[in-house]
């Protein structure tokens, strides 16, 4: 199946950041993209920008054959209620990126049955770096390796039981705000020990970056490439060690815990 029209129904900053991630990889125009948006400031932000947005919902699904669910999960009962007489299951497929709403809720607000996919990415896909994590019901095969297709282009993919969507969320979708928190921790440490803000941020941000592609490229440890750089009595493991007395490790496995159990709290 190849998906010639898309409805991105939520366009704040993960919608939009998905809008944006097809248009760079080259997997939709902007005219072949739809964008809903409530907020009128925004919706015209984005218009300006050349995108076919609407405030209608039930307006943007028409003729699109893949619908992406971009709102917040008090909204989610308002926005199906709003597009479900339009909604064809034979021609269309759903993907929802609503943080902890289930394929069961979605369903019973559908009131019917039709290749649906729950989908937690994260900004990174704006630049076509996400880590999208993906549950499929009711889906063909080809449905699914089109979905797996589309996401891929966006970065990592991986799919798994709905089970653990809500640890997916606590880290593929909340944990680039807390790798986001030591860059900008990093800078300021930068900025301390003699460094413009400027440099400070170009080498934060690009240290992250090579640890990331050493553990993607070498499939290996996070110990074994910290071993490389550490040396008896050297600087680093002195660095390292501080950070540790501090709790690093235990602050990031609580910060992952107290979002996966928020998640918990709220289904």
């Amino acid at each position: 199946m190849i998906f010639n029209k898309v409805a991105i129904l939520g366009s704040g900053n993960l919608g939009f950041s998905i809008a944006q991630g097809l248009e760079s990889a080259g997997l939709f125009t902007k005219d072949s993209m739809s964008l809903a948006e409530k907020n009128a400031h925004r919706k015209a932000s984005i218009e300006a920008m050349g995108y076919n947005i609407t405030d209608n919902s039930s307006e943007a699904v028409n003729g699109c054959d893949l619908i992406i669910l971009v709102v917040k999960p008090w909204q989610i009962d308002e926005l199906i209620d709003e597009i479900r007489d339009a909604i064809d299951s034979e021609k269309q497929v759903i993907a929802s990126c609503v943080t902890g709403v289930t394929s069961g809720h979605i369903y019973k607000l559908l009131d019917q049955t039709m290749p649906f996919f729950r989908v937690m990415p994260n900004t990174g896909i704006a630049v076509k770096e996400s880590m999208t994590c993906i549950s499929s019901f009711n889906a063909s095969n080809d449905q699914i390796s089109s979905i797996d297709k589309l996401f891929r282009t966006l970065g990592q993919v991986i799919f798994i039981p709905e089970e653990q969507m809500p640890a997916a969320t606590a880290i593929a979708g909340c944990g680039i705000a807390f790798a986001l928190r030591f860059i900008r921790a990093a800078i300021q440490g930068g900025v301390e020990i003699g460094f413009g803000a400027d440099d400070a941020k170009l080498m934060a941000a690009q240290i992250v970056k090579g640890a990331a592609e050493l553990i993607l490229e070498n499939n290996s440890h996070p110990e074994s490439e910290i071993d490389k750089v550490t040396t008896p009595k050297g600087v680093t493991i002195t660095g390292l060690n501080e950070m540790e007395h501090a709790g690093f490790s235990s602050s990031i496995i609580r910060g992952i815990l107290a979002s996966y159990n928020k998640i918990e709290v709220n289904k």
